[in-house]
């Protein structure tokens, strides 16, 4: 079992992640640059946050056409697991892995606070871990977190389950749609969201809410092998 971290110009939270995979749960995990094109040594990916190619023309939207994206996209449609937070996400929505858009947050002003979320959906391979309904708090910051897709997709993602993390009730920071604040592709190996729960993997950080996600992978992956 074997994790990539995509590296991409403008990646800030890639060294997070890491961490996570390589310090705290002691996974073999590699960093790969953006031209790597040859994904067959992975079991998942996990695509960080940051600013890739500077957020120049709209978040994501440069990193889509990345080398590494071809194989991450034929990777996920082969039921690969495939993780992004924050730039991560857009990058996701942008390349088609993830329905709907992320948007410039309602407030227009950055946002850099802990945030209540509620688990919605802990069927999935990343969530397992926690308990439907269950309050936890991970880091968010972000510019670009204000989610929307259309009705019919909105529709569609609540009859699949594929809304997994939602914010609480009247704490919504960026306006998104629905409160959503992360989401799954529907064969439900695709997981995007704004929060950084790589940043909430260890007490010393303040927050350890992250960190089942992560374990949940690792069991998922497990299992499977």
């Amino acid at each position: 079992m074997k994790f990539a971290v995509i590296v991409f110009p403008g990646s800030n939270c890639d060294i997070d992640l890491y961490e996570v995979m390589h310090s705290v749960l002691e996974c073999p995990v590699d960093y790969v640059d953006y031209r790597q094109t040859n994904l067959d040594d992975y079991d998942a990916i996990l695509i960080p946050g940051g600013f890739s190619y500077g957020d120049y023309l709209r978040c994501g939207a440069i990193a889509r056409f990345a080398p590494v994206m071809e194989t991450i996209i034929e990777k996920a449609n082969q039921g690969t697991p495939v993780f992004g937070t924050c730039n991560g996400f857009q990058i996701l929505t942008e390349a088609g892995l993830l329905p709907g858009a992320l948007r410039r947050n309602e407030s227009l002003h950055f946002v850099c606070q802990p945030q209540p979320l509620v688990v919605e959906n802990n069927q999935t391979i990343f969530t397992r871990l926690y308990e439907a309904g269950q309050e936890i708090t991970l880091p968010i910051a972000h510019a670009e977190g204000n989610y929307y897709c259309d009705e019919a997709t909105l529709a569609e993602m609540e009859a699949n389950g594929q809304i997994v993390f939602r914010y609480q009730e009247g704490t919504n920071p960026n306006g998104s749609l629905a409160n959503i604040a992360g989401i799954t592709n529907k064969a439900g190996n695709v997981l995007g969201m704004m929060p950084h729960p790589e940043r909430a993997s260890e007490a010393i950080l303040g927050f350890e809410d992250g960190l089942k996600l992560f374990k949940s992978l690792v069991e998922s992956l497990q299992e499977k092998a």
